[in-house]
């Protein structure tokens, strides 16, 4: 997502990654009668900061449903906020157990069929959904259009606002967008490619607003990791320049989010590889960059899972007199071409 947002769940749900309703009289139930809605005169700005603030005020408990390349993954989600401190719980209902709790940059990972508790820090944790995005940049590169609703766009019970994100060029998928009508929080969400076809769909089947979630009762279950071997993942933030990396060119509309140093995954001899994440606002890419290994870094690759574009490279690159191999693995919700525009701009500088 991404949206960085209900994409972020799909991958919490797929083990690849790295989440809110007010109790307004009359939102619990939907609006009566029924009927189709107008679209009203707000502008992209007003629209994609509203259902910003949405996401950022509220507590609910639901149920969240991932449909990508013909697979259905679902988790139970609480959220509660409590002024700028936010938490969550993910509970995934399909596939291999976990549960992952997020309170602010905090992220922790209970897998009980290995007894094992992963534990970080990010920057940007992707509290859903989290939207990180400048407007003027979102408006150079898509378009917006409010489109009338009918009872057909109804999700989990409530009445949505309807809008279509459409991509001013082939770097990037298109959006279509639910939002509640009275909160406007993204309650469904679809990523479209250039024929309009749907790549990937997140949604919650069910929700409940203001709900009950205590957020001292998730902070002590997020601490409760007795009978687990914890994992501590300590990312290091870093530079490209510091890195030695730099882009020849800029990728149009995507610009530099955050750069870390990952732990080496192999020997503690080996450098760990720089992830260097870029966003145009909505859409993210990821490239991790390391030394190259001919022992684990067998063939190069193209893949495609839903909206999620995967691309591996061997990258031999010079600087001055030097020639060294290294080894790029580009991830985004993006098509395969910008992934591409990526890997043949990485620079070696140093």
């Amino acid at each position: 997502m991404n949206f960085q947002s209900f994409r972020a769940l799909a991958l919490v749900f797929s083990g690849v990654a790295a989440t809110n309703f007010v109790a307004a009289e009359g939102v619990g139930a939907p609006p009566s009668p029924a009927r189709a809605a107008a679209p009203d005169s707000r502008s992209v700005n007003d629209w994609l900061m509203r259902m910003h603030e949405a996401s950022r005020r509220r507590a609910y408990v639901g149920t969240f449903v991932v449909t990508s390349a013909g697979s259905m993954s679902t988790a139970r989600i609480w959220h509660v906020c409590d002024g700028e401190q936010q938490m969550e719980r993910v509970e995934t209902l399909t596939g291999a157990p976990r549960s992952t709790f997020r309170h602010n940059d905090q992220v922790v990972t209970f897998l009980p069929e290995t007894r094992v508790v992963r534990s970080e820090r990010r920057e940007s944790s992707g509290l859903f959904p989290n939207l990180s995005f400048t407007g003027s940049r979102i408006t150079d590169h898509y378009t917006a259009q409010p489109t009338q609703v009918t009872n057909t766009d109804r999700v989990a019970g409530f009445h949505t606002d309807l809008l279509l994100l459409t991509p001013k060029d082939k770097l990037r998928f298109g959006y279509r967008i639910w939002s509640e009508k009275k909160t406007g929080l993204v309650v469904k969400l679809q990523t479209l490619d250039a024929e309009g076809q749907v790549l990937e769909q997140s949604a919650f089947s069910e929700l409940q607003m203001d709900a009950p979630v205590r957020m001292d009762r998730l902070t002590q279950m997020m601490g409760r990791t007795e009978g687990y071997r914890v994992e501590k993942v300590n990312l290091t933030k870093t530079s490209p320049a510091a890195e030695g990396w730099t882009l020849k060119s800029p990728v149009a509309g995507f610009n530099p989010v955050s750069c870390f140093k990952r732990p080496a995954a192999a020997t503690p001899a080996r450098d760990g590889a720089m992830q260097w994440v870029f966003s145009d606002g909505l859409a993210a890419v990821s490239l991790f960059v390391e030394i190259y290994d001919p022992q684990r870094h067998l063939q190069e690759t193209t893949t495609a899972l839903g909206a999620t574009q995967t691309l591996t490279r061997r990258l031999s690159l010079k600087s001055g007199d030097k020639t060294s191999d290294w080894w790029l693995t580009a991830v985004g919700e993006v098509p395969p071409q910008t992934l591409q525009a990526f890997a043949q701009s990485l620079e070696r500088t140093k």
